[in-house]
């Protein structure tokens, strides 16, 4: 059955800015069935048996050690791949952006927690009639700032609208989140007086923890994290205020908030595709290892002798803050990277490569490489099994 391809598609223009009646671009890089080589490129690869091997040590783990997993949608951005995984944790999906959490419920999810800070009265009034049309689906927010509180349960009022909201705690990053137990409780009574609001416990996301590349450091980082969202949690109880959930931990650092006693719900996301940034943490024998499901398929679309291949990718292929992309070819290396080229050269023992060959490519940063596709490829025994839409693809608002 042909794919639904109205997620994106452009009319050729004229001259005049009308649209041209008979030519419409209209592109898919894949159909189901179709062999990997034949994908058309640049096409974003998910090689589904590893991404469900992810997924199941994952759940494993957590299983273990007593945890919710509630994954973080910002690393893939598609409605399809956050069903799959609340069919395998059992929970939400966490989003960045109101964008995205848009994106999620109207791909029928019913349990989307934004953690970030959503500020100013036009975005309240989108997420509280978000939160209204979608009822009885959960929809949570974080909040760090009383007067941010207070508009939001006014405008929820107004709206006729419900909303889970969690406190940010500040864990060092000196980003967002309160940074007292005070201003913490401040902000709980708030939310526990407003008949709109229900508060639901506090957010704590350790950024500094995920890139540390020891173990010890990781864990260090974590274990801090830990402690001071603990007396925040302690001067909670003794205001009387209950925190029901407390919540936070990414895949650099979820062993250690699961194990802390603390936290009761981790928020990973780039596990279930992995990245070469994640990658260069030193592995900890305790946790779960993931394997690599998220690829970049290229061409070879030029070459020079035996020693460099130019593929069709480049710098509006995938994220580069992190580092160039891993090459798969062995004994080739990155040596550039432009708009739309990656040049790669020949080390000792390359294998040889020629014109028109495929690449895949593992990218440095998973998330950031997301956003700049409009179609997921997802490849089982290297035949397409199906194609997603990026369904918040650009959803920065």
């Amino acid at each position: 059955m042909p794919l639904d391809r109205s997620h994106i598609r452009r009319l050729s223009m004229r001259f005049d800015g009308t649209a041209h009646p008979a030519v419409e671009m209209d592109w898919v890089p894949a159909q189901p069935g179709d062999p990997l080589q034949e994908i058309d490129t640049p096409a974003l690869i998910l090689d589904l048996d590893r991404f469900e091997a992810n997924l199941k040590r994952m759940n494993e783990f957590a299983s273990g050690a007593r945890v919710r997993v509630r994954p973080h949608a910002k690393t893939h951005k598609c409605a399809e791949i956050a069903r799959r995984q609340i069919d395998v944790f059992g929970a939400g999906i966490c989003c960045q952006k109101l964008g995205e959490a848009e994106a999620m419920l109207s791909g029928d999810l019913t349990d989307v927690l934004i953690t970030n800070q959503v500020v100013g009265e036009r975005k309240m009034r989108r997420l509280a009639r978000l939160a209204r049309a979608y009822a009885p689906a959960r929809v949570g927010v974080c909040v760090d700032n009383v007067d941010v509180a207070r508009q939001l349960a006014t405008i929820c009022q107004a709206e006729e609208a419900r909303m889970e909201v969690y406190v940010d705690v500040d864990l060092g990053q000196n980003r967002t989140g309160v940074q007292t137990a005070e201003e913490a409780v401040e902000l709980a009574r708030i939310l526990v007086d407003s008949p709109t609001l229900a508060f639901m416990g506090l957010h704590a996301f350790s950024s500094l923890a995920q890139h540390r590349r020891g173990v010890p450091e990781r864990r260090n980082a974590a274990d801090r994290g830990a402690v001071r969202t603990s007396v925040i949690r302690e001067a909670l109880s003794s205001a009387n205020l209950p925190c029901d959930v407390i919540c936070g931990g990414g895949s650099g650092s979820f062993p250690y908030e699961a194990a802390s006693g603390v936290f009761s719900e981790v928020h990973a996301g780039s596990f279930a595709f992995m990245d070469v940034n994640y990658a260069r943490n030193e592995p900890d024998p305790g946790a779960p290892a993931f394997e690599f499901a998220m690829f970049v398929l290229s061409c070879v679309m030029s070459v020079g002798g035996n020693e460099r291949a130019t593929l069709d990718v480049g710098l509006k292929t995938f994220a580069t803050d992190c580092g160039p992309p891993r090459p798969t070819f062995p004994g080739w290396r990155v040596r550039s990277v432009t708009d739309e080229h990656t040049v790669l050269i020949r080390t000792e023992d390359g294998v040889p490569i020629r014109l028109g060959d495929k690449a895949l490519l593992i990218p440095a940063r998973c998330d950031g490489t997301v956003n700049l596709h409009d179609w997921i490829v997802a490849v089982r025994n290297n035949t397409v099994e199906a194609v997603w839409p990026v369904d918040a693809r650009g959803a920065l608002y």
